[in-house]
């Protein structure tokens, strides 16, 4: 009886090995798959829904990541080409159902193969491959679309929770998948299972006092190097589980009202004892409880800040210094501490009045600043109440646009400025004392500058000539004039950062006046000439190129006839249009990496489309030392 079992077992492992790709020769396959070919018949674009697949596995793939992630990354910003196609959704949907909820097994996976060519027996071969890859793609984008926005959809939570979708989005349950197909799970356990065996059969030699055995030290030395190899990943999820934790924790506290103190030693420490502060008013080290029940600035930075960057929070600290509810503290980020490293900051922190954080390794809620915060190292200035609740993200562009007429720096200080028309005396004013002192004496203003110098010294004869015409001397015209290029490199570099920080403070509101007038300064910014005309007061009568305005300077006879009727702002305004409109030139927007969010599209300022989006890197050397 047991012959007879063991020979019905054997015959049914040979029928199954049959069936099993894994063991089948490449003749025994091409035998069954042609058998139920026929081809030739069914003519359909293949080219056409390839690149319709081709579409939606990238741009599902691409979602997929993000989710596996944790990251908001956008996609590259192309326009796919979408062919003109009739879909043959049944025969896809068709396809789909052969393929669905099968259990795994090589057998299985070879009889449903099979099923799907005999149901494509009449298409060419490039034509089964693609419409068998394209049913899948149709699931799989289904799947990931719905899990893209089954938060912010009602109808797509419904469809989600149909189709399964939040058994695999959950955070546990992408990382348990990731970790699956990172470690080798399955061939570990096979190594186990065959050790076992072995061991078994060591024994066995022993117990019955054989001459042969069983050698197991090959055994040994495969089992301690997936042991080694299993320590070091168990530690890795530690450390991942640990900085999850961690990550929610920080959250959980920036939402919850508590004290800062407490906020702070947790951000920087975590579960570190935490460290004293240096302060560079008193060069000694205090402890962090100077911090209790304050206001409390974070400057946050690498070691590549400026010292005109740090000039710009000096005039905060100039202005609370005397308060005691308002405190600074610098906290560089340095992700590996290095004795270059080391003595830059021994550099820096010198330079600053403020407090400094004095740690010897990367902050504990460097990932937190990063990805709430957005920080992508320029610095940033964090505002934080006496309860630790956040103000402001990021205030600098604010302090760095408006100083301390900003003050307290918070978001609602930012609202209330950006509902403000005159940004030229805040912003210009404020590195240039001579711009406010003609804004009162009610003159028009031509602030200008450029890369040609040429194009300067022109202009400020232009300029010059202008002023001293009879017609404008008769009409009680005052004009002055301000060439920004002649200032030292800093002055420039404070004027540039005070115009692109107003931009970002206001880049994500609605666009008004003053948007659009500072969009246009900005991408003047690498012209060879430009020119701001400023009328009585401190309202902008014209942001132009260089071209335009030089055009309609020199062009004044013709239009001079209308000082009297429209006085002098409007009448060059008017001119001006008229280059303009008669003038094509493309518009550039360069800004800086700023940390923050920036806008993922952006209005071109001289006309309603939006602009294109180019990368571009720099490097000024500035070191040799890269930080």
């Amino acid at each position: 009886m047991s012959i007879i079992m063991s020979s019905t077992k054997c015959l049914l492992q040979d029928a199954e090995n049959e069936q099993n790709p894994l063991t089948m020769t490449d003749d025994q396959i091409l035998e069954e798959i042609y058998s139920n070919h026929v081809g030739s018949d069914t003519k359909f674009d293949v080219d056409s829904l390839f690149t319709l697949v081709e579409n939606t596995l990238r741009r599902s793939t691409h979602i997929v990541d993000n989710f596996v992630q944790g990251s908001h990354a956008s996609l590259e910003h192309t326009d796919d080409k979408i062919p003109q196609f009739d879909s043959p959704l049944c025969t896809l949907k068709q396809i789909s159902f052969e393929m669905s909820c099968k259990p795994p097994s090589d057998v299985i996976a070879h009889k449903t193969t099979l099923a799907i060519l005999n149901n494509l027996k009449n298409y060419e071969w490039n034509a089964k491959a693609v419409l068998t890859l394209a049913a899948f793609a149709l699931e799989y984008s289904e799947f990931w679309l719905l899990a893209q926005y089954q938060q912010s959809d009602p109808l797509a939570k419904s469809v989600a929770i149909l189709k399964r979708v939040p058994v695999l989005t959950r955070q546990a349950a992408l990382q348990k998948y990731r970790q699956a197909i990172v470690e080798q799970i399955s061939v570990d356990v096979y190594w186990a299972i065959i050790t076992i065996v072995s061991l078994t059969t060591r024994i066995d030699c022993l117990t019955t006092e054989s001459e042969q055995k069983q050698e197991l030290s090959h055994y040994g030395q495969k089992i301690n190097i997936i042991l080694s190899k299993l320590k070091k990943q168990i530690t890795l999820c530690r450390q991942q589980i640990d900085a999850a934790e961690y990550y929610r924790k920080l959250r959980k506290l920036f939402q919850t009202p508590t004290e800062i103190m407490e906020v702070f030693k947790i951000l920087i420490f975590n579960k570190d004892v935490p460290q004293p502060l240096y302060c560079g008013a008193t060069k000694t080290m205090v402890d962090i409880t100077v911090l209790k029940r304050k206001h409390v600035y974070l400057l946050i930075s690498s070691l590549d800040i400026t010292e005109e960057e740090i000039s710009v929070f000096q005039t905060v600290y100039d202005s609370i210094k005397t308060s005691d509810q308002y405190e600074i503290v610098w906290i560089p980020i340095v992700e590996e501490w290095t004795v270059e490293y080391d003595n830059k900051f021994e550099d820096f922190k010198c330079k600053m009045p403020w407090y400094a954080v004095q740690h010897s390794g990367p902050i504990a809620g460097y990932q937190y600043i990063k990805e709430e915060w957005h920080y992508k190292s320029k610095p940033m200035v964090v505002v934080l109440s006496p309860q630790g609740k956040v103000q402001h993200s990021n205030a600098f562009h604010l302090i760095q646009a408006h100083g301390t007429r900003a003050f307290p720096f918070t978001t609602v200080k930012q609202e209330q400025i950006n509902n403000e028309t005159d940004w030229v005396g805040s912003v210009i004013g404020n590195i240039y004392p001579i711009i406010n002192t003609w804004i009162k004496e009610k003159k028009y203003i031509f602030l200008y500058g450029g890369k040609d110098k040429e194009w300067i010294q022109q202009f400020t004869k232009n300029v010059s000539a202008l002023a001293s015409d009879a017609a404008i001397t008769e009409a009680n015209i005052s004009i002055e004039w301000l060439c920004v290029e002649k200032e030292d490199r800093s002055v420039m570099r404070r004027f540039w950062g005070g115009i692109e920080s107003l931009f970002v403070t206001k880049v994500h509101k609605a666009v008004d006046a003053v948007t659009l007038e500072v969009q246009k300064m900005l991408s003047y910014k690498n012209e060879a000439g430009w020119s701001l005309l400023i009328s009585e007061g401190s309202s902008v009568v014209v942001c132009g190129h260089g071209k335009t305005i030089t055009d309609t300077v020199e062009g004044f006879q013709n239009w001079k006839g209308s000082l009297t009727k429209k006085g002098f702002g409007l009448s060059f305004q008017g001119y001006h249009q008229k280059i303009v409109d008669i003038t094509h030139r493309c518009s550039y927007l360069e800004i800086s990496n700023v940390s923050g969010r920036l806008p993922e599209t952006i209005k071109c300022p001289d006309c309603p489309r939006i602009m294109e989006i180019f990368v571009s890197y720099k490097c000024c050397h500035n070191n040799t030392i890269h930080y």
